[in-house]
């Protein structure tokens, strides 16, 4: 017989037996059970200083290990200070638990202080939202709560506990461990994937979505290779393929590549492996016909919900990417010398297009050789964070993505993203390099979690690029309606100085020569740190510049 425990320990149990060994949160008296439970728990606890920031931390985590990142807010408020963070699990199909304090039953639908319904409020942006009345279901909820969240598509959940319940003396055993179920293609499916591949003379391969690992990786690249397939990755997830890999050619992102654009178009067959082909990657859905491609489509995902559900696919095989790989692996090698002509050519266009020696754009601090140095000085596990805007196009373009796991970027294009997201990736992982990449605008929106990795030590460098405006809402403006500029220009203070006053390393940077020395004595300091970078506001994109965009270029 189990020994009589209090529902928040019970609860905090759960989350360790589940796996759970770090929680973000931003504590509340509506849930004070739980923190007591988690004083003596072997999980470490993140405290952030608002609940945007500790759901973000929560779905990088997720991100990063492929397991349910775990966050902590108090009732209605904090929950809504949260729902960002559970926007970019839900896009980015990360896997995610929120927990929320909640008002005591006895005062439900009477608009109690902070009174919230989670699931009319959440029910359309998670994959499954409850609230446990009953403590003695705790075991329940969170083991159903951890497999929904792993399970086919991975996702957030959220659950919200009653103040009263969580305060409860209970006996109630412990749920087992959660294991997700893996499924495979049909040997039929199999057998059809080779025939088609064989006779395919411009294949292309997609890479996106989640529930990938370093090892899935490098099986998935060693088959493109056997079979001279180029491969390109969805917006946001260029970690899925090292861009040294000979078949990689690049990243359907926003301002992507007009010759990889050509070369999906010309494609007769295509593969998406793990990925939606959402909104971004298909370019507003303009790639592939709707529903029926002119190419053959062969669309591999984990959730059988999503094949089928915009694009009709001639082999659609419902599993995760890594149980694919190891069902597909003994398929015969289809390569011919003209496919892999086809990969050389698509890899060299690829590193053309990102080589940031040949980008040159007005204003004394040059952004291409700002990357340029990056990728001469970072290690190969470097984690680069960033959340929205156009600075974030220097990243994405130029920077060399080399192993899994280095990649916290919202494909959801959430703004304030960066900076929570290396917070975590610098809990998480003390040893490896953390650098933020953020604009002025996109900093600000979660700037207080400097605080954060000042309270705990964490040597996160933040590379603030400043150009005083919001530069992509400026950059359609201008397009649209040239010369009448309206909301988007920012007054910002000294961010040098913003890094100081938290007890962090700050420096400003005006010029090209400024910049190599400047990130060297952040490095040495040991101290989080920001650069403020100022760049010319005429910068808005690598190819372009305001003027252009107003005079109609």
């Amino acid at each position: 017989m189990p020994a009589p425990r209090l529902a928040g320990h019970v609860l905090v149990d759960q989350l360790r037996i589940h796996g759970t060994d770090h929680v973000f949160c931003v504590p509340g008296e509506s849930y004070l059970p739980v923190l007591d439970g988690l004083f003596d728990a072997d999980i470490q606890v993140t405290v952030c200083r608002q609940e945007g920031g500790a759901a973000i931390m929560a779905e990088a985590y997720g991100k990063l290990t492929r397991r349910p990142g775990v966050c902590l807010v108090t009732r209605a408020p904090g929950a809504a200070n949260a729902f960002a963070g559970v926007h970019v699990a839900s896009q980015d199909s990360t896997p995610m638990i929120l927990l929320v304090g909640q008002i005591d039953r006895a005062m439900r639908d009477r608009e109690a202080f902070q009174e919230m319904d989670y699931r009319a409020v959440f029910g359309t942006q998670v994959k499954w939202a409850a609230q446990i009345d009953q403590a003695e279901r705790i075991p329940e909820y969170l083991s159903r709560a951890f497999h929904v969240a792993l399970s086919g598509r991975p996702g957030p959940v959220v659950l919200a506990l009653p103040e009263d319940m969580l305060g409860e003396t209970i006996v109630v055993a412990d749920a087992r461990p959660c294991r997700v179920p893996h499924t495979l293609p049909a040997p039929a499916q199999v057998r059809d994937l080779s025939d088609r591949l064989a006779r395919a003379e411009r294949p292309l391969a997609i890479l996106g979505g989640s529930r990938w690992d370093a090892d899935a990786v490098r099986v998935f690249g060693a088959f493109a290779q056997r079979h001279a397939i180029p491969v390109a990755v969805q917006f946001r997830r260029q970690m899925l393929c090292p861009v040294d890999h000979p078949c990689f050619i690049g990243d359907l992102g926003l301002g992507a590549d007009p010759r990889l654009l050509a070369a999906v178009r010309e494609s007769d067959l295509i593969l998406v492996v793990g990925g939606r082909l959402s909104e971004v990657p298909s370019q507003g859905y303009t790639l592939l016909d709707i529903p029926d491609p002119s190419q053959t489509l062969i669309h591999v995902h984990p959730d059988v919900g999503e094949l089928n559900h915009v694009y009709q696919a001639d082999v659609a095989m419902a599993c995760a990417p890594a149980d694919w790989l190891r069902a597909i692996e003994a398929c015969a090698p289809t390569a011919t010398a003209s496919r892999r002509l086809r990969c050389e050519r698509l890899h060299a266009d690829r590193q053309a297009w990102s080589d940031p020696s040949s980008v040159r754009h007005p204003g004394r601090l040059q952004m291409g050789l700002v990357m340029e140095h990056l990728n001469a000085v970072l290690p190969d596990d470097a984690i680069l964070t960033n959340g929205a805007g156009n600075y974030a196009t220097w990243l994405h373009r130029f920077y060399r993505f080399r192993a899994y796991g280095t990649q916290l970027a919202p494909t959801s294009g959430s703004m304030g993203y960066g900076l929570p997201a290396a917070v975590a990736a610098q809990r998480l992982h003390p040893d490896r390099r953390v650098v933020c990449f953020a604009g002025d605008g996109c900093f600000m929106m979660h700037g207080q979690e400097f605080a954060t990795a000042v309270q705990y030590g964490l040597p996160i460098i933040v590379i603030l690029i400043d150009n005083g405006m919001l530069g992509t809402i400026r950059m359609h403006q201008e397009r649209r309606y040239p010369g009448r500029v309206s909301a988007t220009t920012l007054r910002n203070p000294d961010f040098a100085a913003y890094a100081r006053a938290f007890g962090g390393h700050g420096e400003r940077v005006e010029t090209t020569a400024e910049f190599a020395p400047a990130l060297q004595r952040a490095f040495d300091s040991g101290l989080p740190s920001i650069l403020h970078c100022l760049l010319d506001p005429e910068a808005v994109t690598p190819t372009t510049t305001l003027s252009k965009l107003r005079a109609g270029g």
